[in-house]
């Protein structure tokens, strides 16, 4: 007798970045964090360009890191304030990432870095994903998704209100926190820079911000940092150009003649 087959189910396949949220809701904490991310990207294209001729990386900005599928889906991502990703293209299939979404890309953010506008609890939060008495999941803390989940190579903390900056290597399964080397600074080794904190102004904010170095102890400049010591150079050389010729004159020498 022939026997007849049930059709198979076969469930849906992973969502991707265009079918994810790209925001839980909230608010940035304060004027701040906005500026910062853009100084941490501006100040970081040189090093970028040689790290990567290709192109090949991707910035994310309070972008959502989707790890897990859950309903509603937004509790299954964490949303660095900033954070760097090597050997991915900028887009995804010929779109703007909307998200970071693990289960598509498979490469992880090497840092990940987070400005706490609190005390940093929120960012140091090692609660793990535990089910509740009463159904459910436990929402597991940032930290312990960076750590144990996703394994971001580096994690910082930068604590707006004191200034303080925390940076953590993963190193055996663990986080192991960071100390500054003489400079003050954190080398991040793979990257070939060091993180620190730099006290000027930036746009219209005279701050302590979160900055990159190179790991000579250089300042990594913005494009616009890098324009205006370029004008001042070529001012000074005019100038110095300028004594030149009044000189030559003083001594009855033409200098459009030498």
């Amino acid at each position: 007798m022939t026997q007849s087959l049930n059709p198979t189910t076969v469930p849906p396949a992973f969502p991707d970045h265009t079918q994810l949220p790209d925001s839980d809701g909230t608010f940035v904490k304060n004027f701040q964090e906005h500026p910062q991310s853009i100084l941490l990207t501006d100040s970081l294209q040189t090093t970028l360009q040689a790290l990567h001729p290709d192109g090949q990386y991707a910035i994310g900005q309070d972008c959502g890191i989707y790890w897990r599928e859950t309903d509603p889906p937004e509790r299954g991502a964490e949303a660095p304030d900033w954070f760097y990703v090597p050997n991915v293209p900028p887009l995804f299939d010929g779109e703007i990432r909307r998200s970071y979404v693990l289960w598509r890309e498979y490469i992880v953010p090497l840092i990940a870095i987070e400005f706490a506008s609190g005390d940093g609890s929120e960012e140091r939060d090692n609660t793990p994903l535990s089910c509740l008495p009463e159904g459910g999941n436990q929402k597991p803390g940032k930290f312990w998704v960076y750590e144990q989940i996703i394994r971001i190579p580096y994690y910082a903390i930068y604590t707006i209100k004191t200034s303080e900056l925390e940076v953590y290597n993963w190193v055996n399964t663990r986080y192991r926190r960071l100390e500054p080397n003489d400079r003050g600074h954190y080398p991040i080794d793979l990257m070939g820079v060091e993180l620190g904190i730099w006290e000027g102004s930036y746009q219209n904010q005279t701050q302590r911000w979160l900055r990159w170095w190179d790991n000579q102890g250089n300042l990594l400049l913005t494009g616009s940092e890098r324009a205006t010591l370029e004008r001042d150079r070529a001012e000074t050389e005019h100038q110095r150009a300028e004594r030149l010729a009044a000189y030559l004159r003083s001594q009855g020498i033409d200098p459009d003649l030498i």
